[in-house]
């Protein structure tokens, strides 16, 4: 197949963006970042985008979501994106974008899914809960996005030992670490033809 051209969604550092990115600029992808969307302006994503050469856009959402989600597909379009990436993309994707990449946007979740994800449930707040039940593992998730919070197939999951001195901290570093190597590596399935698009 041709380069698999993909897009990216980050509403703040956009970690698995730039793990995704290092991978292209390495040659360990074959992939072409084609361009970065933001909700916020001044996110350290969008910044790294601008600094490496990646077309940004900032598309804000809040009271605007009907003319944000017709800017966001036309963009997705106009650009020629065959998968996109949320990376810590904190707002519901529309109607529109939706149905034009129905079974190619995947996003990554900080835990294990259903059983912590949801509204309201992301980045340490989703440890916090791991934690405070005690768990023994917690892991970092790839699912299709659709209409609903952390709703759509799971596609993979990387499962993340939880030791007895884990903190907050610690275990976001490692759980971060671990959504990074299973996004690259989802994505190199994708573009071998064992996952193929749309799902």
């Amino acid at each position: 197949m041709n380069r698999l051209r993909i897009a990216f969604l980050a509403s703040n550092n956009g970690t698995s963006f730039r793990a995704v990115y290092e991978a292209i600029q390495s040659d360990k992808l074959d992939a072409t970042a084609v361009l970065l969307v933001t909700n916020k302006n001044h996110s350290p994503a969008f910044a790294f985008a601008e600094e490496h050469g990646v077309p940004s856009f900032h598309i804000p959402t809040k009271g605007v979501e009907a003319d944000a989600d017709k800017r966001l597909q036309e963009t997705l379009v106009g650009y020629g994106a065959d998968l996109v990436v949320l990376s810590g993309y904190l707002r519901k994707l529309g109607p529109l974008t939706l149905e034009t990449f129905k079974g190619r946007i995947l996003n990554v979740h900080p835990g294990l899914l259903p059983k912590y994800g949801g509204l309201g449930m992301y980045g340490r707040k989703v440890h916090q809960a791991v934690l405070d039940n005690k768990e023994r593992s917690t892991a970092a998730t790839i699912h299709l996005v659709d209409a609903q919070y952390d709703h759509g197939l799971t596609i993979a999951t990387e499962v993340v030992p939880i030791d007895a001195a884990d903190d907050i901290s610690s275990l976001e570093i490692r759980v971060m670490e671990a959504e990074c190597v299973l996004f690259v590596e989802t994505i190199r399935r994708i573009i071998g033809g064992q996952l193929p698009l749309p799902f």
